[in-house]
């Protein structure tokens, strides 16, 4: 199935020559029985503004075509009636010369009920994957005749050749570990001199990077990791694109990048300017329309053809690749009512789907103002369900750091979740210790494997959605600097020769093995507690380098305690006689232990505790 569908016209025969036009039609291929049945066409080829389009099929209407502001565009607005059935459409173009062909588009037939879309919730743990930096399925991709950047592997910055064929290798692994979804940082195109890696500059919205792999491939993944309970959740950006975008050379309208007939102002990545009720124009306009860095142009959202486009763009492929979710990147750069418009029109097609939106701050008043459901003074709304909550993330790092007082250590992470009424839904925050932006948790807690078990058993027992960086599990870090290309290293044991292979479990230290065990036996543990999925949370102050809180249900209550001590520590569970547990028995999910009564239960020095209570 081709990314890019390129129709050739060929003019008719009153030229003594005959010759044929490329044209580039985005949407490459649409659906038939979709809720929304109107579709918008852009086409490009030399010319096609000054031609004649119409259209010849009763069950689809032609409703309007419009002209860009180069001569090279049309977007053809159409209605796909209810009635009409899979096959193609087609169109009638008249030249201003006299010449006309035929274009052929086709509609398939959709092939699930997009009810079935169902999201990511919070029974998911999502492993969030750089797929250059996983594994490399296939050599072959990795150089590719005609894209500006080659492989460099000893370059931090440079292609490594990691894949999709890599991940859809491993997915034997990423189950057995106890994962439900995966998010792929970007897979599309991403043509740019230099670090095109990360995958945040697209330069084409249909199309797979080919150092990737295919939009077939990317396909086969969803297909593959779905027979094992995996979703895939794709990362999108509809902020900005990569600054040598096809399209670059000639865009269809003078206003389709802000700031084009200005100097170059990059955002001031102001985000709180964007709820105060007294910040100017100025430092509003220069957050939105602001271009992130030099080589990713700012999408004008405000232009309605490329509103349009980009929504299209995100319902293709959730439709093609049967998406379990979205994590949309500098989800507060656009302008707040596109995104409206966004979240929306996609949850409307997809009543069951999940978007998450980054928005990088340490403020919950800010993040909760955009999630649907939030009452905000000013009237402003939307239709997303899940931020990332980076302020839980911070007071992580924060409480296993800080020394025990008053108002530091593991009072962070009560005072973080005491914020929780700021938001529509907490339990709809996805949760993390770290990410592909940050140094990894285990660098942030000075490499002290303690505090990391403790954040890894917080963050899967708290509220919300979890999410695990690839490599967490094996104890992957960077020391002594803050460098994304070193944070984003590769997986030991995803390219031939490595002499570390987690895979398969070949020379890997005392230290990976450990921690890879402690992670596998959480994750699969949680895989089938709905009590930690969607039971209630309660939790008590803390006390003495103790931090105590529960999830409970009408069937179950889990209890989880962090020891911040250097010493074993007995718990007076006298404090917690509102949860009913002094007649209970527990069971320690890490250790494996059993504990007869209440009267015996202790935590070890500087770790953490699950107990099931029966």
């Amino acid at each position: 199935m081709n990314l890019r569908i390129i129709f050739s016209f060929c003019l008719s025969a009153i030229y003594t020559l005959s010759f044929a036009q490329d044209v580039v039609v985005e949407p490459p291929f649409w659906w038939t029985g979709m809720k929304n049945t109107n579709l918008q066409l852009m086409m490009h080829a030399p010319d096609i503004g000054k031609s004649k389009i119409t259209l010849d099929d009763k069950s689809v209407e032609l409703v309007k075509v419009h002209k860009a502001d180069s001569p090279n565009y049309v977007f053809v607005d159409i209605n796909i009636k209810e009635s009409k059935e899979a096959g193609d459409v087609n169109f009638k173009i008249e030249f201003e010369n006299g010449s006309h062909s035929n274009l052929s588009y086709e509609l398939n037939e959709r092939d699930w009920n997009p009810d079935d879309a169902v999201g990511f919730n919070t029974s998911d743990v999502m492993y969030l994957i750089t797929p250059d930096r996983f594994a490399n399925g296939n050599e072959e991709n990795d150089v590719i005749d005609g894209m500006r950047e080659g492989l460099n592997r000893e370059a931090p910055y440079g292609r490594h050749g990691g894949d999709i064929q890599g991940i859809i290798d491993q997915l034997d692994y990423i189950d057995d570990m106890g994962f439900t979804a995966i998010w792929l940082n970007p897979v599309l195109e991403n043509d740019q001199d230099s670090w095109s890696y990360h995958g945040y500059s697209t330069t084409d919205f249909y199309k797979v990077d080919p150092r990737f792999g295919t939009n077939e491939e990317y396909l086969n993944l969803s297909k593959l990791a779905a027979e094992r309970g995996i979703g895939i959740v794709m990362d999108i950006i509809v902020n900005h694109c990569g600054h040598q975008h096809w399209w670059a050379d000639d865009l269809p309208f003078e206003d389709w990048y802000n700031q084009l007939d200005t100097s170059l102002v990059i955002t001031n990545h102001r985000k709180e300017t964007l709820l105060d009720p007294y910040a100017s124009k100025y430092d509003r306009d220069q957050m939105v329309q602001g271009w992130f860095v030099e080589t990713m142009p700012d999408l004008n959202q405000r232009n309605p053809f490329m509103s349009k486009y980009l929504i299209q763009n995100s319902i293709w492929w959730i439709e093609y690749a049967k998406l379990y979710g979205i994590r949309q990147d500098t989800y507060s750069y656009p302008y707040r009512e596109f995104m409206t418009d966004w979240t929306c029109a996609i949850m409307n097609e997809y009543p069951n789907f999940n978007i998450v939106g980054e928005e990088w701050i340490n403020d919950p008043a800010v993040i909760a103002y955009w999630q649907q459901d939030k009452y905000n003074k000013d009237g402003y709304s939307s239709c997303l369900r899940s931020l990332m909550d980076f302020p839980l993330t911070f007071n992580l790092h924060k409480a296993l750091n800080e020394e025990e007082g008053w108002s530091t250590g593991l009072i962070k992470l009560y005072q973080s979740l005491s914020k929780d009424f700021h938001y529509a839904n907490a339990n709809e925050l996805v949760i993390f210790p770290d990410n592909h932006d940050m140094s990894r948790i285990l660098t942030q807690l000075g490499g002290d494997y303690d505090k990391y078990k403790m954040a890894i058993a917080y963050i899967l027992t708290t509220r919300g959605v979890p999410q695990l960086f690839y490599g967490t599990e094996v104890l992957m870090d960077n020391p002594g600097t803050d460098s994304h290309g070193i944070i984003r290293s590769d997986f030991p044991g995803g390219w031939v020769g490595d002499s570390i292979n987690v895979f398969k479990e070949i020379n890997m230290t005392n230290g990976q093995k450990e921690a890879q065990a402690f992670c596998k036996n959480l994750l699969n543990w949680r895989k089938d507690k709905s009590v930690i999925h969607n039971g209630q949370f309660k939790h008590f102050t803390p006390e003495n380098g103790l931090y105590v809180y529960f999830r409970y249900d009408e069937n179950e209550t889990v209890m989880v305690v962090l020891n911040k001590n250097d010493e074993r520590q007995h718990l007076d569970i006298s404090r917690f006689a509102e949860m009913n547990i002094e007649d209970k028995a527990f069971f320690n999910v890490i250790n494996k232990h059993r504990i007869a009564t209440a009267e015996l239960l202790s935590v070890e020095a500087n770790s953490a505790a699950i107990f099931e209570i029966h």
